[in-house]
């Protein structure tokens, strides 16, 4: 169950392939920054799920995500707060991340992972937007799913008499999550660079 929404801008530039200089770079923010931008967007995400007004989510977003009305955004997240998800704990749970923090090509900052709980976890996917000299909220994607590990299931005829199906290792491919990074503290080391924070 994923809910998710994207600000609704685009431009000739962002419909180009990106060039090999136009990679992803590493963003220059520390883990206090990052915790505070997971968890204060999560924070309204829950609020907002819990009283079903979304004017405050909207408010703190970009220009771009602000495109979405607030009733759109209820009906984006219907399914998460139909489902009653709480998602009080990331207040307190360090998130893992799978994506650290970097910079797309498009400018905007992007970051993704989930916070470990049993028997649910939070999976999310954000990027920010630079405004006024402040990231602000651009795009989110916020899921459950199981934190137990799954085994296999057993197979109950020889593989050679059934056929995988169609596109099989793709599939298996593009399923596989990347390794979690845990956030460490900051070295405490300044920096030149002047992107917000």
């Amino acid at each position: 169950m994923f809910a998710a929404v994207m600000a609704a801008t685009a431009s000739a530039s962002h419909a180009q392939a990106p060039s090999p200089a136009a990679a992803p770079k590493p963003a220059q923010i520390d883990r206090n920054g990052v915790l505070i931008l997971v968890r204060s967007t999560l924070l309204a995400l829950d609020q907002a799920n819990k009283t079903g007004n979304y004017t405050v989510l909207r408010d703190i977003g970009a220009p771009g995500f602000q495109s979405n009305t607030a009733a759109q955004l209820g009906e984006i997240f219907a399914k998460l707060r139909s489902d009653n998800l709480d998602l009080s704990g990331v207040a307190v749970i360090d998130p893992q991340l799978n994506l650290l923090p970097q910079i797309e090509a498009n400018g905007l900052m992007r970051m993704a992972g989930f916070f470990p709980s049993v028997p649910t976890q939070v999976n999310f996917d954000l990027s920010f937007a630079p405004v006024n000299g402040q990231w602000r909220l651009f795009g989110i994607s916020v899921g459950v799913g199981s934190s137990a590990p799954a085994a296999p299931e057993p197979s109950s005829s020889p593989i050679a008499q059934r056929p995988p199906p169609p596109n099989h290792a793709k599939q298996a491919a593009s399923a596989k999550p990347a390794p979690a990074t845990k956030l460490t503290p900051p070295a405490n080391k300044p920096t030149d660079n002047q992107q917000p924070k």
